[in-house]
């Protein structure tokens, strides 16, 4: 299932993370293991954020994936199912058989 991570980190942890030289290690680690579609960093709420597109083969991973983020970076994480376009129009001609509409 396609999904969006969003993550935003906490500004504390994120600069000890950068001045002890693990934010990119963190981060490379994270991009490894989610092998994103898109991955877009920015700020949220004021803080230090990214939006990552990736694809969650099971949801037993979500611990895997998320915990790095949750220990080293003291994320605040929301994962939401999306769709890209083609997703869209099989969903609607699925919905429109099942209807009859």
């Amino acid at each position: 299932m396609r999904v969006l991570m969003k993550a935003e980190f906490d500004t504390e942890a994120g600069n000890r993370a950068i001045k002890e030289g693990r934010l990119s290690q963190v981060l490379g680690a994270t991009m490894e293991q989610l092998k994103p579609e898109a991955a877009y960093f920015t700020t949220i709420n004021g803080h230090r954020g990214a939006f990552i597109v990736f694809d969650l083969n099971d949801p037993s991973d979500i611990p895997m994936l998320a915990e790095p983020l949750f220990v080293e970076m003291g994320a605040k994480i929301e994962l939401l199912p999306v769709m890209n376009v083609d997703d869209v129009q099989s969903g609607l001609s699925k919905w429109q058989q099942a209807s009859g509409a």
